[in-house]
């Protein structure tokens, strides 16, 4: 198994393009089964969890050209060959589970194994069946796979969610498509990856207003072509790079980042004491490595609040903030599994339920990590770019499937990282 080996090299300097977003970039990919002619993505991240679901696409009958290295993918599900989707191909990935609305409403019926556990907490899947009822499709649960059937086929429905969910503000966006009449979502989520989704749909035929607000409207038709479509820049990324950027005192453009995307973080890193400044082609992060940090408050919240993907990142930089900062998460239970792993590089971290308090310490230390899951794996890099010597991130597996080339990224722009092959 592989881990990172990080030593501390000063500032980062450079230019850091970022990738296509992996959750817009997964739904998008499942939105290929509603279409009957090719839909192209450009700007696709080359990720272990896109390229997981290509193998699920490939496995339903969609033919997907993505050569090793680009950035392309062309899928053509000109015939769905099977509505099964089986547990081995959908536990290991939760976004895989969104085949099941498309599949359902191109074809009247799937069998989608239920999605296993989750390490950030339970995320249940009954908003996404409770939408498609509504809908009219019949829904049953045996041997862990929901077996949905609507043989005579979607018909439009007012669904009003009880919280806000993204996932299931997009699995219900997908089926509702080609549902008769119109569907009214309210409640809905109002992610950039939404919008994302909502756009390259209306580009393959789709009827769909409102998206980025809280109620989406979808008048049904009754057939989608193709389009080509650039997956929307990964946000989480970006912000990930700007923390990493103002944690070491760097200076670094991040290429294609769109501000309008990170406002709650760009309003969190200049509380901070960190220069944001807006390009036409991107955003770049400055901080003079001599300015100390300040201590910060965040909660995490639905968009446009501050994103529970950043939350892990943005305790990182905290723990070297002169002051004492408190980080509430409000999305996700057990999403503070990244603090022990934080305090055994020095930080000061007390976790109180859903609340983390973070004394900001002079230094941190390196010393063996364990990555937990996909955004606490990069916090512990972070940490790890400030800590004095070396920093050994164990299973790094999770990294690789969320973030494009971390190591080449960071390398670039000065940073002391390697790869190493390990049997741990």
């Amino acid at each position: 198994m592989d881990k990172l080996s990080i030593r501390a090299n000063g500032p980062l300097e450079g230019t850091i393009p970022i990738s296509g977003a992996k959750n817009s970039a997964l739904k998008l990919m499942a939105a290929s089964l509603l279409c009957e002619e090719p839909l192209v993505l450009t700007s696709m991240p080359n990720l272990a969890d896109t390229r997981f679901m290509a193998d699920l696409l490939r496995n339903l009958g969609v033919e997907v050209e993505w050569p090793k290295g680009e950035a392309l993918c062309r899928m053509h599900a000109a015939e769905i060959s099977s509505t099964i989707a089986p547990y081995d191909l959908v536990r290991k990935m939760r976004a895989t589970f969104n085949v099941l609305g498309p599949l359902l409403a191109r074809v009247g019926h799937a069998t989608v194994s239920l999605p296993g556990g989750c390490a950030i907490g339970a995320r249940p899947v009954d908003l996404h069946l409770k939408a498609f009822e509504a809908m009219g499709a019949d829904i049953v649960i045996e041997q862990g796979y929901v077996k949905a059937a609507a043989l005579r086929g979607l018909k439009g429905a007012h669904i009003n969610f009880p919280f806000v969910s993204v996932g299931a503000t997009e699995h219900a966006m997908l089926a509702a498509t080609l549902a008769e009449g119109e569907t009214i979502l309210e409640n809905a989520a109002c992610e950039p990856e939404i919008g994302d989704l909502a756009v390259c749909l209306n580009a393959c035929g789709a009827k769909i207003t409102g998206y980025g607000t809280p109620t989406i409207r979808i008048q049904g038709v009754a057939k989608l072509t193709g389009a080509r479509h650039q997956v929307i820049a990964d946000r989480i990324e970006a912000g990930t790079f700007a923390i990493a950027a103002a944690a070491t005192g760097g200076n670094v453009f991040l290429e294609g980042a769109r501000a309008e995307d990170l406002g709650a973080l760009i309003d969190g890193l200049r509380k901070a004491g960190v220069t944001v400044e807006v390009e036409s082609k991107g955003i770049r992060i400055k901080r003079d490595p001599a300015t100390p940090l300040k201590a910060v408050d965040i909660d995490t919240r639905p968009h446009p609040g501050f994103p529970t993907d950043l939350q892990a990142q943005f305790m990182a930089l905290m723990t070297i903030a002169e002051g004492t900062s408190t980080i509430r998460e409000n999305i996700f239970e057990n999403r503070f599994m990244h603090a022990p792993e934080l305090s055994r590089l020095g930080a000061n971290i007390a976790v109180r339920g859903n609340e983390a308090i973070v004394k900001g310490v002079a230094k941190l230390h390196g010393a063996p990590v364990m990555a937990t899951d996909l955004r606490a794996s990069v916090s512990l890099v972070i940490a790890a770019l400030v800590a004095d010597g070396e920093t050994v991130v164990n299973r790094i597996y999770h990294l690789d499937r969320g973030f494009e080339r971390l190591e080449e990224k960071l390398g670039r722009c000065g940073a002391n990282i390697e790869r190493q092959g390990d049997s741990a």
